[in-house]
């Protein structure tokens, strides 16, 4: 959690442990995120063999990295509703629902990236 009255660098490196401990808490506990991980530390070297250009490595690493992104959004999304209740409610499986279709939604732009890269 942020401490109130930092300020500067001090803030900045607070943000910078809160988002490692994120990011931990992710990786312990969704098994999708660590999935996508994996495929990014593939991803990331494949973007820089294949990609003919500094556009094209950054095009088909950026597209790899924000299935992660959208992961954490999502299981912070998750974990939210279920903090407010375990009940059934409309509301709370719309929310979920959209939000996995954001990371649906990277995957699909990931793979459009890769192909129109690759097969230009």
């Amino acid at each position: 959690m942020g401490q109130p009255g930092l300020k500067g660098v001090p803030r900045l490196i607070a943000a910078f442990w809160n988002s490692i401990s994120g990011m931990k808490a992710c990786w312990r506990k969704e098994e999708a995120f660590r999935q996508e991980i994996l495929v990014l530390v593939l991803a990331f070297p494949l973007g820089i063999w294949l990609g003919e250009s500094g556009v094209e490595r950054a095009l088909l690493i950026g597209s790899a990295l924000l299935i992660p992104i959208f992961e954490t959004l999502n299981s912070a999304v998750e974990a939210v509703v279920d903090r407010i209740g375990m009940d059934f409610h409309p509301l709370a499986g719309y929310a979920k629902d959209i939000a996995s279709a954001s990371v649906l939604l990277s995957i699909v732009l990931a793979l459009l990236v890769w192909g129109f890269v690759l097969f230009d």
